[in-house]
């Protein structure tokens, strides 16, 4: 039996006795311990007592439904959330990735693929910020690397580890233009695709929490056929 304790911790939340066998198999023949979860309703409980590295999460679960875990789970869970489902359309998927998912696979997922995901998750987890040791200011706004905290005003804005990422790779940046692929390079170690819409999602969601206008956003500018541009001059009020 794979030790718990020398290798990634895994909670697979599946009610397909088959598919989430296939899955375990293969995941521990890659020298991962991996639990079952059957019904959503309950993966809340069993955090108290499995402390797992990532969650294997499928959308149709009895119980409680994969995308309202999504929402639930930032409370509980502060590693990556891996989303599985067939449901294939963008809007699923992006709607995934905006109540918290950290990327999304559609079933039936090739095992290959779903183990270099699962892995690409959990470096990108592991890694310390990409931050400096100072912090930056910007009229109302204030961004402490050491903390993370962030302050816009009199008020504190809560962000994931993976915002508060791309805020700074932003800020530290203020007034430049970043290429998606640089953003996609820099944060994810991966290529853009031009398809792929974590990052603007990432985008979307601290635009909202930074209160940003969300149809002409003035804050975290889109420079349209080029990247985003963090602007240094529109934290004044």
């Amino acid at each position: 039996m794979t030790d718990p304790q020398s290798t990634h911790r895994v909670l697979l939340v599946e009610d397909d006795i088959r598919l989430a066998n296939l899955i375990v198999d293969y995941l521990k023949s890659h020298g991962m311990h991996v639990e079952v979860e059957r019904r959503g309703d309950t993966v809340l409980t069993r955090l108290i007592n499995y402390k797992p590295d990532i969650i294997l999460l499928d959308i149709m679960l009895p119980g409680m439904d994969g995308l309202t875990l999504c929402e639930k789970l930032p409370d509980y869970f502060a590693g990556p959330i891996l989303l599985m489902s067939a449901l294939g359309s963008n809007e699923d998927q992006i709607k995934g990735l905006e109540l918290g998912a950290d990327d999304y696979v559609v079933k039936p997922v090739d095992p290959a693929l779903l183990i270099a995901r699962i892995n690409n998750l959990l470096r990108r987890t592991a890694k310390p910020p990409k931050v400096e040791s100072h912090c930056l200011s910007f009229g109302k706004l204030s961004i402490d690397p050491h903390t993370q905290a962030i302050r816009l005003g009199d008020l504190e804005v809560d962000l994931t580890s993976h915002e508060f990422e791309l805020l700074w790779l932003l800020a530290s940046q203020a007034g430049q233009v970043l290429s998606r692929q640089y953003i996609y390079q820099y944060l994810l170690n991966i290529d853009f695709d031009g398809k792929d819409r974590k990052i603007d999602v990432r985008v979307s969601r601290l635009r909202k929490k930074l209160g940003d206008n969300i149809e002409t956003p003035f804050r975290i500018k889109t420079v349209w056929g080029q990247g985003y541009l963090f602007a240094p001059e529109a934290w004044t009020n």
